[in-house]
This record gives structure tokens, sequence and C-alpha cells, in this order.
């Protein structure tokens, strides 16, 4: 049996839903970050946000992974603030991974609140960064 050519299935089995569309967004939310880490690095500024964002988001999905393995077996749990400060660190690109792959996640609204709102300070971050020279964080 083929999917359609709208749906892809995950290793799970499970089907992801407009899986192109859905990996232009991930291309696109990753860019800003990626760019002004790029920049950065390329500056001699830091390496740390680069090195950061990669190594928390192989961590973060790591973290989805086993946690969607102890929700299979009704076993002990990974704490949801535990994966909120992972994203908040830099590894919610990975989790976003997770979520769609795994299908972990995704359906509790007030969870997708918080994690898309830690993708959006992420997002205003590197705009403020690259294109407003920090005036926002200047306010703060």
């Amino acid at each position: 049996m083929t999917a359609s050519r709208g749906d892809s299935r995950s290793g799970n089995g499970v089907r992801i839903q407009h899986p192109r569309a859905k990996l232009l967004a991930f291309v696109l939310l990753c860019g800003l970050p990626l760019f002004g880490s790029l920049s950065l690095w390329w500056r001699g500024i830091s390496l740390i946000p680069l090195a950061a964002y990669g190594v928390v988001s192989l961590l973060t999905f790591l973290v989805y992974w086993h946690d969607k393995r102890r929700a299979r077996v009704e076993g002990q749990r990974v704490p949801e603030n535990v994966l909120h400060a992972l994203e908040l660190a830099g590894g919610w690109p990975g989790a976003l991974l997770a979520q769609q792959l795994l299908r972990h996640k995704t359906r509790k609204v007030s969870y997708q609140a918080l994690f898309w709102l830690i993708v959006a300070l992420h997002q205003v971050y590197w705009i403020d960064r690259l294109f407003l020279e920090n005036s926002l964080l200047t306010l703060l």
C-alpha cells in the first residue's frame, strides 16, 4: 500500500499529513535561528548558539522518543516542564521533528500553546538581533 501524494508514513507507520508543507514550514522556522547563529560564528563572536541548537535539539528529540516509549508502556513519564525547558534552551527544532515523526505531544492544546509561544520567542529574539539591532531587548 502506498501513501497518497499529500501524506507520508513515519517510521512507526503513522501517517504524516502534508509532509512537504510541514517540511517547508520547518525549514522557514529554522531559517532565522540558523542564519543568526551562523552570522555570530562567522563574525567570530560565538559558536555557542549554533552548537546549542544542534546539541539541545538532538537531546530534546531523544527525550521525546523516551517519553513516547514510556507512554506506550505506562511507565514513568518525562514532566512537561522538562520538555518545555529543553525547547526553550534551543531544542524546539528537535521537539518539532519529534512531534511530527513520533506523533507525540500533538493533541494537548495547552502543551501546544506553550510550545508555539517558545518557538515565537526564539523567532522574535533573532528578528530583534538581526534586523532591529536589539531594540526590543533593550526595552525589557
